[in-house]
């Protein structure tokens, strides 16, 4: 016979595949890791071929994540603690020395499907209710949702630009704006933005391409003693999640609390003037348009350093971040293929003068 708690349990709480279990696909993983320390970084675009595990390392790393804080029954997942995480009316709360319920959830990990319309992604304000009753009634969208999150929108490439445009955005800047007829209402948006696609069906254009963080790019492995492990390790997770988390518990917990301790001394990180200088040479040697690859790069060689226990930023640290932040950028023409790396490479071995 069959219990009835097991079934609640199994209905309610599904299965994740562990991050760590996960083979090979490590320019994904690392990207994934770097973003969550340091969701400044901007996201990451990740292109490969069907059925090479984007999306179950992408449900992977929200469930490796710890539990957050938020303010009990806020739509916006609101911390009680920094003002720039709070909605309108929990700053009112907050200002009036007024009390708020504390409440835990997991990370949030939403999917955003590609026939998403506007106001289904930023929320819509009931023009009625606000002329009637004079109340800014605001429904709140996937952006709401989000916030403090991951925000995962598989085949970007297929979505229509105004809405990347949107996301994009929305990442950058932390919040969301939604107007309409004079009424205007802000609320805080800051995710880790995560595309995926397959390049088989086109590229997204250059101009929303950089404005992606990171660019990680995967393939379908040829190894075949590979392919078997693979396989079987995830019959033998379907077959029994239970025992198969268990089995990677120990490693799950080691790599939550190095994300934690990592995100604890990121602000101490230091990335010598230098160091600083070279990477800003290698960006306009490639003749890469704008600041955002210089920034970039500085941000994930310093989140890097952190995931490693380290306060200050190495060569090392900036060869394994540089080329996932600046090839996406080397495309001009959206005819043209992304540079699978070597060119970057080439640049900073001359730069910072590595011999071979």
């Amino acid at each position: 016979m069959v219990s009835t708690e097991n079934i609640v349990k199994t209905n309610v709480e599904r299965p994740v595949f562990p991050f760590t279990a996960i083979i090979g696909q490590e320019e994904m993983k690392l990207s994934l890791i770097l973003n969550v320390i340091d969701p400044r970084i901007g996201g990451v675009m990740i292109m490969g071929d069907r059925g090479t595990g984007k999306s179950t390392t992408i449900r992977a790393v929200a469930d490796l994540l710890p539990e957050i804080e938020v303010v009990a029954g806020d739509a916006f997942n609101s911390s009680l603690t920094d003002f720039e995480l709070m909605s309108e009316d929990v700053k009112s709360v907050v200002v009036s020395n007024g009390h708020l319920e504390a409440a835990s959830k997991k990370v949030p990990m939403i999917d955003l499907p590609l026939g998403a319309t506007e106001d289904r992604v930023c929320g819509t304000i009931d023009i009625e209710k606000a002329l009637t009753e004079g109340i800014k009634a605001f429904e709140p969208g996937l952006l709401a949702k989000a916030n403090r999150g991951i925000l995962y929108v598989d085949e970007v490439n297929l979505l229509d630009d105004h809405l990347v445009d949107i996301l994009l955005d929305s990442a950058a800047s932390g919040w969301n704006t939604v107007e309409r007829e004079g009424i205007s209402i802000r609320h805080p948006a800051r995710f880790v933005l995560v595309g995926s696609g397959n390049p088989e069906e086109g590229e997204l254009r250059p101009q929303l391409l950089d404005r992606f963080g990171m660019h990680a790019e995967i393939r379908t492995v040829k190894d075949p003693i590979l392919r078997v492990k693979i396989v079987e390790e995830r019959t033998s997770f379907d077959l029994n999640p239970e025992v198969w988390l268990d089995k990677y518990a120990t490693e799950q917990t080691a790599l939550t609390d190095k994300i934690i301790s990592a995100q604890n001394i990121l602000s101490d990180v230091k990335l010598d003037y230098n160091l600083r200088v070279k990477i800003s040479e290698v960006c306009s040697i490639l003749d890469v348009d704008g600041l955002r690859g210089d920034i970039v790069t500085n941000r994930a060689s310093k989140a890097y350093a952190a995931l490693n226990g380290r306060d200050e930023v190495t060569v090392e640290d900036i060869e394994k971040v540089i080329t996932l932040c600046l090839r996406h950028r080397l495309r001009k023409d959206p005819l043209e293929t992304i540079d699978s790396g070597d060119k970057v490479q080439q640049v900073f071995e001359e730069i910072f003068e590595i011999e071979e």
